[in-house]
């Protein structure tokens, strides 16, 4: 290629238009500096810090010696289905068969072949703010358009029914959110998603796309509730869900919807143009997980509600800082506004990507910074790590804070 030629100007404009994602950006950023020699705590990173359970581990294994070393069904295997339909009727209160179902390579995945199958260009998303980085680049991709709607820190920052209603036109096709919440760990309760519902059933034209991968990392006393679970609305519910963070399975990358035949069908024939079936091995691990015990998940979200204590307690004494308190999923996520506009003396904190580059470099503590969820007045603090190393992270922090005036 000429030395002269602008390799960045061949790349097809839909690629050049997306955003870098802000969490596998920052989690690089650690990475090289630890290679220097640095003792980074990298809380950026959305992961289970604990081992997949043996069991799952043995079925992958079994799946190996069985055999299972070919393409899979594009939609997944026939018994994966099953135990995820199953799953969502124990589980949820959705009754999907497993038609309604197809697994994908991740959540992720999933999320993206329905705004892929159900979006034309022009077409609007209402995403609830804040939201997980890749939903807006998900929409643009599909050539639609994303309408944010904020939830204050005042309520928790959930999006109230007024706000949504407010923000729909004739050209809204879908609203989606997640529940636990990424980043916030805030959980939209069955009275907060039944007015919802009441809104949505309203608009007929509407779908609701639920993200409910942390389902079993929350701590409230009412446990999950599924919106799609409201037989008024049920068949304009597509639920995302999948196994990466409930049984620390984020390497396997299985994830799946439930939804109406057409959707499914339609789910389906994009992925068989695309990926077709997910990994063979890892499909079977998947049904060792969903069918099994959940004990190691019920283990891992109280160790998580015990971090996420912690880390409230600890960041509430850092001064400037306004932190809620999350009800799920493993994130601390607080206002850090009050130090917009100060200095060390080297570096100018204007937002909170200043903020989150200038803690990396300083303090080595890596976190992201809420601009890329939607809140740029906030930072996200991944739970998902040891007492000792949550503690000496905000204590860098503090002590980091401390020189900015």
């Amino acid at each position: 290629m000429s030395a002269t030629l602008d390799a960045v100007s061949l790349l097809a404009d839909r690629i050049t238009a997306l955003e870098e994602s802000s969490t596998l950006g920052m989690t690089k950023k650690a990475r090289e500096l630890a290679a220097q020699g640095h003792k980074v705590i990298s809380l950026s990173v959305g992961e289970p810090d604990f081992k997949t359970p043996a069991h799952i581990c043995e079925a992958a294994k079994k799946a190996i010696d069985d055999g299972f070393h070919g393409y899979s069904p594009v939609a997944g295997y026939p018994d994966l289905r099953k135990a995820i339909a199953d799953k969502f009727k124990r589980d949820n209160n959705i009754d999907w068969k497993p038609e309604n179902i197809v697994v994908s390579t991740g959540a992720k995945h999933s999320l993206a072949n329905v705004i892929q199958t159900l979006i034309n260009p022009g077409d609007e998303v209402i995403i609830f703010s804040p939201y997980w980085v890749s939903y807006s680049e998900m929409v643009k991709l599909a050539e639609g358009k994303a309408v944010v709607v904020d939830g204050a820190f005042e309520n928790n920052f959930k999006v109230t029914p007024e706000q949504f209603e407010a923000a729909i036109t004739e050209r809204t096709r879908i609203v989606m959110y997640a529940s636990p919440n990424n980043p916030t760990g805030s959980i939209y309760s069955e009275a907060d998603l039944r007015a919802i519902a009441n809104v949505v059933a309203r608009h007929e034209n509407i779908f609701i796309l639920a993200d409910e991968i942390y389902e079993y990392i929350n701590f409230t006393p009412e446990g999950h509730f599924s919106i799609g679970s409201i037989p008024e609305i049920a068949e304009r519910v597509i639920t995302v869900n999948g196994v990466a963070k409930g049984y620390a399975m984020t390497g396997w990358r299985i994830g799946y919807i439930g939804a109406a035949k057409w959707i499914a069908e339609g789910v389906e024939k994009l992925q068989g143009q695309v990926t077709s079936g997910t990994n063979s091995i890892a499909q079977k691990a998947a049904v060792a997980a969903i069918n099994g015990p959940l004990d190691a998940s019920k283990e891992m979200a109280k160790a998580y509600e015990r971090r996420r204590d912690l880390v409230v307690k600890l960041l509430r004494e850092v001064p400037g800082f306004r932190t809620n308190v999350p009800e799920g999923a493993f994130y601390a996520f607080p206002d850090i506004s009050y130090y917009f506009g100060k200095s060390d003396g080297t570096t100018d904190i204007n937002n909170s990507d200043d903020f989150a580059m200038w803690l990396l470099n300083t303090a080595y503590v890596a976190t992201v910074a809420g601009s890329g969820f939607g809140a740029p007045n906030c930072l996200r603090i991944s739970t998902a790590a040891s007492d000792e190393s949550l503690a000496e992270a905000v204590q860098r922090i503090k002590d980091a804070v401390a020189t900015l005036k």
